[in-house]
């Protein structure tokens, strides 16, 4: 016999009633949230469970950065972060928050979550990812070479620690690549520089400023051309230009240049960090 409840309603009973009565109050009501969260609530039908537990999150996390969703996986990396901080799944969710914010590109953050899981996790698997991943972050925001050249330099720092710690990574060969077209884009910027002395009629200010190219930046592409115009000046023949001549080439290299020289079948794909 089904046991009464209060006022001596049957148990089921009473359930049914008030389910009944809510889904109707709530029917007026505008959306269909708040009908499945009541059948949820009940435990008939209604809307899809979420998941709450640090494996399901990041599973459903993991869903949305493969699907590049990225706002909604890092809401949820986060969410795995603030609850379950010391759960296996907190590492992972570091690192994939810090990548959420890289192809969000809002690289400075990423800079700053990508240090905070190198601090954090010195000794773990995936630093070289995470090292390649910073100098990538500053690679990013490298601008035209008419400005603030700082970005490039910063790239070269981090691709050089990368390089010395984990020389032989699956990421060096593009990092290295990297690096040098960040050594590049510093040598164009040193000649863009000049060439603007020249136009001015100071041609002193440019030989100065192509010498610091010249000592700096021996191996980059502009170099040759950079020793010629030295020479031309130190002859007493500073070139001269139509105003055409002194539109600047402002971008960084292309990088499809350089894809010859990551290694077959290797991936940049950020490891599944383990261990500390």
């Amino acid at each position: 016999m089904e046991r009464e409840g209060l006022l001596g309603w049957p148990e089921a009973g009473k359930k049914l009633a008030i389910l009944i009565f809510m889904a109707c109050t709530l029917a007026t009501l505008p959306g269909c949230a708040t009908l499945d969260g009541v059948f949820s609530f009940f435990g008939v039908g209604g809307g899809k469970s979420k998941p709450s537990t640090p494996d399901g999150l990041s599973m459903q996390a993991m869903d949305y950065f493969e699907k590049g969703e990225y706002s909604d996986a890092l809401k949820i990396f986060n969410d795995i972060k603030e609850r379950f901080p010391f759960s296996a799944y907190s590492m992972l969710a570091e690192l994939k928050a810090a990548d959420c914010k890289y192809y969000l590109k809002d690289y400075p953050e990423a800079v700053s979550l990508y240090k905070g899981f190198a601090d954090n996790h010195p000794t773990n698997e995936a630093l070289p990812y995470v090292l390649f991943q910073i100098g990538m972050s500053y690679y990013q925001q490298i601008d035209t070479i008419d400005r603030d050249p700082g970005a490039a330099t910063d790239a070269i720092t981090a691709f050089d620690k990368q390089l010395k710690a984990y020389p032989d990574s699956p990421y060096r060969a593009e990092a290295a690549a990297r690096r040098q077209a960040a050594l590049n884009f510093l040598a164009n910027h040193e000649y863009y520089v000049a060439m603007f002395y020249i136009r001015t009629e100071e041609p002193q200010e440019a030989a100065s400023r192509l010498q610091y190219l010249l000592d700096t930046y021996p191996k980059t592409s502009i170099a040759v051309k950079a020793r010629k115009l030295m020479a031309e000046i130190k002859a007493g023949h500073p070139p001269t230009r139509t105003w055409r001549d002194w539109i600047p080439d402002l971008s960084l290299p292309d990088w499809h240049t350089f894809t010859t020289l990551t290694p077959a079948g290797v991936s940049t794909a950020a490891p599944s960090p383990t261990g500390n």
